[in-house]
């Protein structure tokens, strides 16, 4: 038996509140975050944990944006759609707590530590180029760029959000020392969205 559609005022009640609503969810990592610093839960070494944590969430949220496509490929739900920009600026939020932490509260800020380590490890250097990538993106994200870039070229420059999620998941390999079980669940979840995004578009 086929479902009945949702009644128009289902829809826009729907269209309202479904960004605030999914904005304020994106905000809980960082709530959550807030609340074990305030109470001293985030262990023996806070600095790390501080910074694996927003790196976590960094990743989640990209893969996160990343899925919207595939989503409204496969369900064709269109109104998820609407969402992408802002989950993938999460990602970015996320990405900037994490390289923020890192360079903030373990480098004090020392540029020149920070470009030793870019260059000696090799797994900083990986993160900081998906960092380039993003920041790219993030900067054309606004309306008016897509009119500056055209519709076609701004697509093709987003599409190198995909090599920046490949990268971050090697530079997540790279980074952990034992227990490699979420790299490669990371991996086969981007994996799986690039393939459903390319089956879909034959």
């Amino acid at each position: 038996m086929a479902e009945a559609p949702a009644s128009p005022d289902f829809q826009a009640l729907l269209r309202r509140w479904l960004k605030p609503v999914v904005f304020a969810a994106a905000l809980l990592p960082l709530a959550w975050y807030a609340w074990r610093a305030a109470n001293g839960a985030l262990g023996a070494n806070p600095i790390e944990a501080t910074t694996r944590y927003f790196g976590d969430w960094a990743l989640r949220f990209l893969l996160i944006a990343l899925a919207v496509t595939p989503v409204r490929l496969v369900f064709g739900w269109t109104g998820v759609g609407r969402l992408r920009r802002m989950l993938g600026l999460f990602a970015f939020f996320y990405v900037a707590l994490h390289v923020m932490s890192y360079v903030g509260l373990d480098l004090f800020f020392d540029l020149p530590l920070l470009l030793q380590e870019i260059l000696k490890r090799r797994y900083i250097t990986v993160g900081m180029f998906a960092l380039v990538i993003l920041i790219a993106l993030a900067v054309t994200s606004t309306d008016a760029m897509v009119r500056r870039l055209g519709g076609k070229r701004w697509r093709r420059l987003h599409m190198f959000v995909y090599p920046a999620a490949i990268a971050g998941v090697i530079h997540y390999y790279m980074m952990v020392r034992a227990g490699f079980l979420e790299p490669l669940i990371y991996a086969l979840i981007l994996a799986g969205l690039f393939a459903v995004r390319i089956l879909k578009r034959r």
